[in-house]
Parts: C-alpha cells; sequence; structure tokens
C-alpha cells in the first residue's frame, strides 16, 4: 500500500488538564469516524486509548496513544496524551511530532494548571492550536465563563468558533458563528444531529459573538482587515481560508464546544481538524540548529522516536514521525545516537494496542515499528548516518525521591533490569546509586508517578520491591584552621609499622572541594610515602567527626613528619593521615551542612498565601512570585529535609492543582536543634550495626 500524501494527513495531539475528559473525546472521536463500532468509557475501562491494567484501575491515562483513521478522506493521526502532572513527558513528547493541539478543557473547571503548561510548549513550538470546551452536560458548566478564563489566560486571539444551545443537563446542540447554522443533536453523532433556525432566545448572543470571530478573521490579513474596516461583506470562502491561515500562523485560536460522553459537538470537531489545522505540507519544513527537513519523499528519509512502549514478552515498540523521505519496511536505517544500523521489520499503524501492519510511512506521517535493538525515545532514524540535532523536547527533572530495595535476596538485577525498561518508555524516570547512601534511589515527578513505576515493574517484570524515604545527603565541614600530630607505631614481632605525620587543616570557600599541600621539606618524610597520607586524609573525610558524613572544601597541608628506614610502609603512612586528620577536625569547629533547594512552585492564584506560609513552616526564604498565565510561579529556598514529603502536601494544599520542580542551591550549616537530631540518629544507627 502506498504511503499518504503529506498533504492529506493531519498529526493532532489531545492536550489539557487531568479531567478533562481527553480520553472521552478520543474515544468520541474514534467512534464518529467509524474507526470503532462502540462508544468506550473511562468508568468501565472500555476505552481504546487506556488500555492497560494501571489505567483502567486509576481511570486516567499514563501513557501516550496513537490512533490513525480517516476523516473527509484525511488521515487524522490523533495522539491522546495524559493530563496528570505525573506523566505529562509523554504530552512534551507528543506536541514535538504534531502539527496541531486540541486543548481540551473542563467546562466545570475552565483553564486549570497543566493546561497553561502545555499551552506554553505549544506556543514555543508554534503549532496550531483548538481548543474544545467538554463536560457542557455537566452540573455548574459554563461555556462563556471558561472561554472568559482562556482569554484571561492566553490572550485576545482565543475566539469562540461555536456556541453551546442549552446548558448542563439542557444541553442541545450548537451554533457555528462560521456558517451562522444551528446544529441539536437527538442522540450521539452525526447521524442523529439535524439543522435547525437558531434559537431566538440565542440570535443575539450569536450575532455578537460571530462579530467578535469576524474582528479576529480579519486581522489576518492587511487587505481583509481595510474591507472589514471600510464595511465591506467578507464572503464565507474567505472567512474559512483566512481562519485556517491564522490557526496555522498561531494568531487565532478557535473555541469549539460539546460533550464527548454524549459524542456531541465531536463530529464538527474532527471537521475543524481538517478546515482549520495544517497539514505536514501546509505547515512546511522542520528547521533545527540550521538543519532544514522538508516533507519531500524524494529526500533522504529521517524520522524522530518520540515513544517507546516496553514490553517484557513483545520487546520495544517505537512509535515515530517521519520527518522527510519515505521510511519502508524490511529496511536498514541508522541509529543516529549509536551510530549503529537497525533493521525495519514490521511496520504497524496503532489503534490504541490494536495494530494494522503498513508497507511505508511517507514524509509527515506518524506510525510504530517494533523489535528495534538500540533505538528508543528520543532517537532519530536516518537513511544515511550522521548527527542530526533532533530530539525531545527537555524534560521535567525528577523531584520525588525514594530508596528501593528489591523485596526477596537475589532479586536486584532483575529489579535494576526492570527499572532499566522502564526508563526507556519514560525519560523522566531516574535510578541511580548514591555515593555517600549506598541507597539504590529511585526518582520521579510525583509520588503517584513512582507508584506507578512500582506497580508497573511488578506487572511487567515480576520484580516486586520495597520504597523508603532517602536518607538526605548532609556534609561536613570546618569553620577554622587546627593543627594535628598523630604517630602510628605497631610491632608485633618482626617487621613493625611506623609513620609520623605533622598536618594543618583550613576551610576552603564553598565548591572548592579539597585541596592537599605537600609542605614537606628535607626529606622528613619520602616522597613515596607523601600520596599515602594524602589517601588516608581522604580516606577519613569519607565519614567526618560529627554524624559521619562526607567532610567537603577543606585544604589539608602536610608540613613534619619521621618515618622509619625498615617499618615505614605506605599503609602505615596512610593509617596516620587518617588519625591526623579526625584529630585536627575535632579542633577546627566541624558543622554539619544540609542541602539547600531551590524550588519553583506553580499554583493558581487563590493558593498562593497558603503555598507560601506552608514554605515558611518547613524553614523555607521566599525569592519571588511571578504570574505566568493561569498561575503564579513561587520561587524559594528550601532544606532538603523538610521536602521529603511534599509532593502529597502540596496536592492537599491545592486540590491537586499545584506543580513544582526543584534542584540543589548550595550546602549550608545546619541549625543546631536540627544538628542534633541529625547526630542522635546516626549514633543510633551505629549502635544497631554494632
Amino acid at each position: 500500500m502506498a504511503h499518504e500524501s503529506p498533504k492529506r494527513i493531519r498529526n493532532v495531539a489531545l492536550v489539557g488538564h487531568r479531567g478533562s475528559g481527553k480520553t472521552s473525546v478520543n474515544e468520541a472521536l474514534l467512534f464518529e469516524a467509524g474507526a470503532t463500532n462502540r462508544l468506550g468509557s473511562v468508568a468501565d475501562g472500555t476505552t481504546v486509548s487506556d488500555s492497560a491494567t494501571d489505567e483502567k484501575a486509576r481511570e486516567m491515562s499514563i501513557s501516550a496513544s496513537l490512533s490513525s483513521f480517516r476523516w473527509d478522506d484525511r488521515k487524522i493521526n490523533l495522539i491522546d496524551t495524559p493530563g496528570e502532572p505525573s506523566f505529562i513527558a509523554d504530552a512534551l513528547a507528543a506536541l514535538r511530532v504534531v502539527d496541531g493541539a486540541v486543548f481540551v478543557v473542563n467546562g466545570v473547571m475552565g483553564v486549570e494548571v497543566t493546561t497553561s503548561r502545555l499551552w506554553e510548549r505549544a506556543a514555543d513550538l508554534g503549532l496550531a492550536r483548538i481548543v474544545f470546551v467538554n463536560m457542557l452536560d455537566r452540573e455548574r458548566a459554563d461555556f462563556f465563563r471558561t472561554l472568559d478564563s482562556l482569554k484571561q489566560a492566553f490572550g485576545p486571539h482565543v475566539v469562540a468558533t461555536e456556541i453551546p444551545i442549552g446548558s448542563e443537563h439542557e444541553l442541545q446542540g450548537v451554533i457555528d458563528l462560521t456558517d451562522m447554522k444551528a446544529f441539536r443533536y437527538e442522540g450521539a453523532g452525526r447521524e442523529n444531529s439535524e439543522e435547525i433556525e437558531i434559537p431566538e432566545d440565542l440570535r443575539d448572543r450569536a450575532q455578537e459573538y460571530r462579530e467578535k470571530l469576524m474582528d479576529e478573521v480579519a486581522e489576518v490579513s492587511d487587505e481583509l482587515m481595510e474591507r472589514y474596516l471600510e464595511g465591506e461583506e467578507i464572503s464565507h470562502e474567505e472567512t474559512v481560508n483566512a481562519l485556517k491561515a491564522g490557526v496555522t500562523e498561531g494568531h487565532v485560536f478557535p473555541v469549539t464546544c460539546g460533550a464527548a460522553t454524549r459524542n456531541l459537538g465531536t463530529d464538527r470537531l474532527l471537521d475543524a481538524f481538517v478546515e482549520d489545522l495544517p497539514s505536514p505540507a501546509k505547515k512546511g519544513p522542520v528547521e533545527v540548529d540550521g538543519l532544514v527537513l522538508e516533507p519531500d519523499e524524494s529526500k533522504d528519509m529521517v524520522a524522530l522516536v518520540f515513544k517507546t512502549l516496553a514490553d517484557p514478552y513483545a520487546g520495544r515498540l517505537n512509535l515515530f514521525r517521519v520527518l522527510q523521505g519515505v521510511l519502508n519496511h524490511d529496511s536498514q536505517v541508522f541509529n543516529c545516537r549509536t551510530h549503529s544500523k537497525e533493521r525495519i521489520g514490521q511496520l504497524l499503524v496503532p489503534q490504541g494496542k490494536e495494530t494494522d501492519h503498513a508497507d511505508e510511512f511517507g514524509p509527515g506521517d506518524i506510525g510504530a515499528v517494533a523489535k528495534l535493538k538500540e533505538t528508543h525515545a528520543g532517537d532519530v532514524l536516518a537513511s544515511k548516518d550522521g548527527d542530526i540535532p533532533l530530539g525531545l523536547p527537555t524534560m521535567p527533572r525528577p523531584v520525588m525521591a525514594f530508596a528501593i530495595e528489591a523485596k526477596a535476596k537475589g532479586d536486584e538485577e532483575k529489579m535494576g533490569a526492570a527499572l532499566r525498561r522502564l526508563q526507556e518508555e519514560d525519560p523522566t524516570i531516574d535510578f541511580h546509586r548514591d555515593q555517600q547512601t549506598g541507597e539504590q534511589i529511585v526518582a520521579g515527578l510525583t509520588q503517584i508517578h513512582v507508584e506507578v513505576i512500582v506497580e508497573r515493574m511488578k506487572e511487567r517484570f515480576g520484580a516486586e520491591v520495597e520504597l523508603h524515604p532517602p536518607r538526605v545527603p548532609y556534609r561536613e565541614a570546618i569553620k577554622s584552621t587546627a593543627k594535628a600530630h598523630a604517630r602510628y607505631k605497631k610491632q608485633t614481632g618482626g617487621r613493625g609499622q611506623f609513620a609520623d605525620c605533622h598536618i594543618e587543616i583550613e576551610p576552603l570557600t564553598q565548591g572548592e572541594g579539597f585541596e592537599f599541600v605537600n609542605a614537606i621539606k628535607g626529606g622528613v618524610i619520602p616522597g613515596g610515602f607523601i600520596p599515602a597520607v594524602e589517601k588516608g586524609v581522604q580516606e577519613a573525610m569519607s565519614a567526618g567527626t560529627v554524624a559521619g558524613y562526607p567532610v567537603q572544601d577543606v585544604r589539608v597541608r602536610l608540613y613534619d613528619g619521621q618515618h622509619h628506614s625498615v617499618d615505614s610502609s605506605e599503609m602505615a603512612f596512610k593509617i596516620c593521615g587518617s588519625m591526623a586528620f579526625k584529630d585536627a577536625m575535632e579542633n577546627a569547629q566541624p558543622v554539619l551542612m544540609e542541602p539547600i533547594m531551590t524550588i519553583t512552585v506553580a499554583v493558581p492564584e487563590e493558593y498562593v498565601g497558603d503555598v507560601i506560609g506552608d514554605l515558611n513552616s518547613r524553614r523555607g526564604r521566599p525569592l519571588g512570585m511571578e504570574p505566568k498565565g493561569a498561575v503564579t510561579e513561587v520561587k524559594a529556598e528550601v532544606p532538603m529535609s523538610e521536602m521529603l514529603s511534599y509532593a502529597p502536601d502540596l496536592r492537599a494544599i491545592t486540590g491537586g492543582q499545584g506543580e513544582y520542580s526543584m534542584e540543589l542551591a548550595r550546602y549550608e550549616e545546619t541549625p543546631a536543634h536540627v544538628a542534633q537530631q541529625v547526630v542522635q540518629e546516626a549514633q543510633r544507627e551505629e549502635a544497631v550495626k554494632a
């Protein structure tokens, strides 16, 4: 089967906050287009896109899901993305490979945090954007209030192209402001809709919003604006063409409406895909760092992998978009990251978890390929090897960390293998060994994120694990200069052990690390033993004298000592160096240092006061606030020890509408009362070990 022309493709992502009904919209669109024979439900777990066990159990999308179908002789590649902030990586990756985004907004709640965040990313990528106000049949749903919140959050160019007929349980249909026609739905879908006269009580309002739409359409070109201001009639064809141009160029953002669970208005949303959103051909070349990739089948093939699904039995399934050229099955391509060859076996057209086979994918098309050996999300496949500066957007850094260990002894390897496979699927998972504490650490964006990771490890890979709060990586430092003299002498018959060292230690500026100065004169300690003294000092620094944490930012000067021509050895001077450092540190005003994190919290304005109050209670220091669309960003510096349980606390404070990220700022001296608690805990741990 020949590939689809890029002119007849629409690549669309459904994005928005959790609970806005994206998966229900996806289901309604598939049903309306005839791609499925039933209207699935999130509540009973029968949707096409949320097919995983944990998605059904939690009644939410966890992974992006691709479906391909036809509408009005166009191929629609539709990606249903998660709205839960824990899994936003898939939404960000999906935005990288589509030409248009449909923002699904809850008609009760209006603009929410994730919607604002994704809108900013879509704007950065220059994507065409349409809004679908969903759930207008719910109690307290209000289209016009939601439209006002959209304009407030995203600017005046958000404009209604439809308004609803009725509200809440009396929702009946929609009025198309472009055609000035009304449609009433007696059942689900277009087959059960009929064109009616615009209800008399809505004529004035429809005319009011029609004029607002024409104001926006006229701004698309100077020529249209001039004619419009002179009172000249703008034809229907000109209106449609100008609207499409405005959407493609990011100047106009149409707002449509309906109720997905009743399949009301979703047929018109499909029409908007075709009429308002650009094709890959219309969108034009992709330009990255001077590289221009054109949707041209005659060019060398280049494809970007944006999603990897890891399955212990079926292996990897990679979702990709062809940016240039044609990708054929049974061909060889290069992975531009590893510079290795990959054989393209089966090419697939996904429909949720179900797939059909394809012979090739042309420029602009989206598909899937199974069982590639080394390829995963973020990789570029090309017909010729080379460094191609493509990739996925910068992902948020994980902030919710736990110590993780296998439940059964001997399962550590299985645990590690499972986590590495899940990292291929989700690049926001961090898995590493803490060099200081020796703990295996798994980190995600939220507590829910980590819980899902643990569930998938067990379900998919049979790896059962336990989570524990991680230890805070405290450090120790000194505040003054001190000297020490140590002598190590041991005689047990035969050759003995002897070393003698004089050292001086002094604090360095934070971040300078460790400096060792050899100030020995006259050969009182032979040069061959000096590195042993330094090694002994470093070993002593790995466990300080306050609470056993590593020592940082110290200069050590070795300035005198003695040796024995027979009994001195590297081991003796290593032990002696360690002894001298510990003695010196005791007299250099040692202190416990705690990590201070810079935290950025994004919340709706009404929660700012509560968030700042909570951060203050955690010994936080607010750095400022900045409005960002529909949310306010609060920045603060807070000790890491106070942030270990922050994710669930923030969720409780903001009703699930708050998000945060944090990174290490520096280390500071720990307050005395906190340091005392840390020291006591360290002493208890030592007593248990003993």
